[in-house]
């Protein structure tokens, strides 16, 4: 989306705000599990991770860290301690966020330098499946989307990063940096 129909950083922050995602909300839980469960099948036990864009409620982070595995938290408005991003780690999920990404390949390159070599970096937004829909794409209408990927996209962010890619599933996409 053209930066000039970018919510201000308040408004912004206001819609954030409006999205219901606690931490011990079954339904909210069993909807990150899509990316939580081929991730976590993917790690050594006790592994550490970030959970970068984890909002006001890190229910992912959670639930990793019930699991077994130690984490971090970043988000630019709920978490902003940038301590966090001079770190590297076994993983990093990023569930729900890039869709809010002002500038998509420089986020992406940071998410990958803070992997360690052999490192999965764990990407969950809703796909883009439907040139024809887009206007009326419930991702779509969500003012505090700027971006929008399909799994080809993420293929080839992969590709130009250097990571190898898979797609578990729907709106899933997990990237392992060689090594």
């Amino acid at each position: 989306m053209d930066a000039r129909h970018h919510l201000p950083r308040e408004a912004e922050h206001a819609q954030y705000r409006l999205h219901r995602n606690h931490p011990d909300d079954p339904g909210y839980r069993n909807f990150l599990s899509k990316m939580a469960d081929p991730l976590m099948a993917r790690l050594k036990p006790g592994s550490s991770g970030l959970d970068y864009g984890c909002g006001p409620g890190p229910a992912l982070a959670a639930m990793l860290s019930e699991a077994g595995h130690a984490m971090a938290l970043y988000d630019p408005l709920f978490a902003p301690g940038r301590a966090v991003l001079d770190a590297r780690y076994d993983f990093v999920t990023c569930s729900e966020t890039a869709e809010h990404f002002h500038d998509p390949w420089t986020e992406f390159e940071t998410l990958a330098g803070l992997l360690r070599p052999g490192g999965w970096l764990a990407v969950m937004t809703g796909f883009l499946t439907d040139d024809t829909a887009f206007a009326r794409w419930h991702y779509r209408l969500d003012p505090s989307h700027v971006v929008f990927y399909s799994e080809a996209t993420l293929r080839h962010v992969a590709a130009r990063l250097g990571l190898e890619i898979d797609v578990p599933g729907k709106d899933v996409a997990l990237m392992r940096k060689r090594g």
